[in-house]
C-alpha cells in the first residue's frame, strides 16, 4: 500500500509516518518509481508508535523498545529482558515531568490566589469560563 493509504489506515497524516520513517521506526520498501510501499506489517507499527507516543514515550525511546514488543490481544507485552529496565526508567523520567509540573502548577495557583478581589472580579466579567479556576 501508498503512503495515502497506511494514513488513511490508521489516522497518522503523511508527514508524521515520513517523519517516523526519518527516525528510522518504519522501513518502507520502495519502488521502482521511488514510491513508498508499506505493508499489514507497517499498520500494525503505526499503531504501536502511536501507542507508545501516547504512553509518554518520545521517538528515540520507541526505537529502542519497539524491536522487543509484541502485540498480544489489546497490549503490548515486552520480549527482551532489557526492555524492562528502560521501561522503568522512561516511566521515572514521566514521574518527575509530572512533579515539576505540579510545582509548576502550584506556584501560578499562590499568584492567581494573590490576585486583588477587585481585579479577579474584573478578569471573571472578561473571562465567565475562568470561573472554575478564579473562584
Amino acid at each position: 500500500m501508498r503512503i495515502g493509504e497506511l494514513s488513511r489506515r490508521t489516522g497518522v497524516h503523511e508527514r508524521l509516518l515520513r517523519y517516523y520513517e526519518e527516525q528510522d521506526l518504519l522501513r518502507p520498501r520502495r519502488r521502482s518509481s521511488g514510491y513508498r510501499e508499506y505493508d499489514e506489517a507497517d499498520v500494525v507499527t503505526v499503531r504501536r508508535i502511536r501507542g507508545l507516543l501516547a504512553a509518554g514515550l518520545n521517538t528515540t525511546a520507541i526505537a529502542t523498545v519497539l524491536p522487543c514488543l509484541r502485540d498480544e490481544e489489546e497490549h503490548l507485552v515486552p520480549t527482551c529482558p532489557d526492555l524492562l529496565a528502560d521501561l522503568a526508567r522512561e516511566r521515572d523520567r514521566i514521574t518527575r515531568a509530572i512533579t515539576d509540573l505540579q510545582t509548576s502548577r502550584a506556584a501560578l495557583d499562590r499568584v492567581i490566589a494573590a490576585a486583588p478581589s477587585d481585579v479577579t472580579a474584573r478578569a471573571l466579567d472578561a473571562h465567565p469560563e475562568l470561573s472554575a479556576v478564579l473562584a
